[in-house]
């Protein structure tokens, strides 16, 4: 049940909440600093991500209700438990949701990494966005953020960091390098307080290069003309590094 959550990594349900809802805004960043699944049964996608294209097929997949706080989240999920939808919290497959079990919110966009490297920097991004809204009281949710959040996220999975994001509360329309690397800017200080400033600097200079797994695994590709080669040359990535 929801709301017998031992919370841990959030001070309580309502911070989880909050914290889900303001990092729906940065779903593209993790989604295009993650993509590495441009192929599907042997087929190139032409998507950088096409594996959350997949996860488009459940029925409560995509983003989670604007529930203002963990009583109307418990509301919503006793609502839902009694139209015998869902029977757990794992029935939701939304891009971000409260992990009560452990207390935390979980991110679920990410592609595996080629590197280990990626995921330790995805991690702090991650770790450091939380830490900038825990410290900035002031920043609260807006419901706006769902009005592009479709749009936004299908950018994110075709284009990667090519693609665009658009920003509704103050109406632009942002390439998503360019808003990784302006929240980096926003993110600096409370990096330098974190310790995670470098890895914030290797994420920088990630976006600013644009390219992604996905663009290399392509790239092997038609070096090669060969999906095992890809696949093997994957795996060599992984156990030594590139």
């Amino acid at each position: 049940m929801p709301s017998s959550a031992p919370w841990r990594g959030c001070a309580n349900g309502d911070e989880a909440v909050r914290l889900a809802h303001l990092l729906a805004r940065y779903i593209p960043h993790f989604i295009a600093l993650s993509a590495s699944s441009p192929f599907y049964q042997g087929v190139d996608t032409a998507f950088q991500s096409s594996r959350l294209t997949s996860i488009n097929a459940f029925p409560l997949s995509g983003c989670m209700p604007f529930v203002q706080d963990w009583d109307e989240f418990n509301a919503y999920y006793q609502k839902m438990a009694s139209l015998n939808i869902v029977a757990s919290m794992k029935d939701f497959y939304w891009d971000i949701r409260p992990k009560p079990e452990y207390g935390t919110v979980e991110i679920r966009v990410c592609d595996t990494p080629l590197r280990i490297e990626t995921a330790v920097q995805l991690a702090a991004y991650a770790q450091t966005l939380c830490k900038y809204f825990l410290d900035h009281r002031e920043l609260c949710p807006a419901r706006d953020t769902y009005l592009t959040y479709s749009y936004n996220r299908f950018q994110s999975c075709r284009f990667g960091l090519a693609g665009v994001v658009i920003e509704p509360v103050q109406n632009d329309q942002i390439p998503i390098k360019d808003d990784i690397l302006h929240t980096l800017d926003m993110l600096a200080e409370t990096a330098q307080e974190l310790g995670t400033g470098d890895v914030i600097a290797a994420i920088r200079e990630n976006a600013i290069k644009g390219c992604s797994d996905a663009d290399w695994l392509r790239a092997v590709h038609v070096e090669t003309g060969s999906l095992s080669e890809v696949v093997q040359r994957q795996a060599q990535v992984w156990m030594e590094g590139r």
